[in-house]
């Protein structure tokens, strides 16, 4: 579940309302399509997978994982049990591998519920955060793009960064600290504004 094409829209023009300079860059760059993941504990594992590595390494690694795993992603009792020499040998780090093992034993043993994460979007990503191998930026991505909660901003993303620091024209890229304070007045629509600076970004890189 993603922002949906309208949810985009209107949080933009009331974050353009209030900063002109995004208002031109809205101008420029025109609404950002919807961009989703599906919800639940398999695109928390495939991050972890991708994690570093190129969008075609990231596919092949899962598939040999799939198969290494019995054939099912979803099992993740099987997978917690799945010795981390096998998980390496479809392509994984052995840091990587303790990771998805990890996440998978949280799941089977009902440390966490992808289905049920608290309301609160602080309390989510702690909640998130506490499995080893997902940081503050994988939690982000994942309530943001699984979940399409609108206010949660992945300030430590750097295109965000950079985008952002574009469009204000600071002189140089703000830190993750000065980039949350910054968005910090366009509360409740910074998820909006994170998928803004994303679409920003590639339009720039084209440019």
């Amino acid at each position: 579940m993603s922002l949906t094409a309208e949810q985009l829209r209107h949080a933009l023009d009331q974050v353009a309302e209030l900063e002109p300079r995004v208002a031109d860059a809205l101008a420029r760059a025109g609404y950002p399509e919807p961009r989703g993941r599906a919800r639940g504990a398999g695109t928390m594992m495939r991050a972890i997978v991708g994690q570093q590595v190129s969008v075609k390494a990231a596919a092949s690694i899962w598939n040999k994982l799939e198969i290494a795993c019995g054939g099912d992603m979803d099992d993740h009792a099987r997978i917690a049990e799945t010795p981390i020499d096998v998980l390496r040998a479809a392509g994984l780090s052995g840091q990587k591998a303790g990771y998805v093992q990890g996440l998978a034993q949280t799941i089977a043993t009902g440390g966490i519920d992808f289905h049920a994460l608290p309301a609160d979007d602080e309390a989510a990503i702690t909640a998130l955060t506490s499995i080893r191998g997902i940081g503050r930026w994988s939690a982000e991505i994942y309530l943001l793009f699984a979940e399409g909660r609108p206010d949660v901003f992945p300030a430590g993303d750097l295109a965000v960064q950079i985008e952002l620091g574009k469009i204000l024209g600071l002189d140089k890229r703000p830190t993750e600290k000065a980039t949350r304070s910054l968005a910090e007045p366009w509360r409740p629509h910074r998820g909006a504004l994170a998928v803004f600076l994303w679409h920003h970004y590639s339009i720039d890189a084209l440019a």
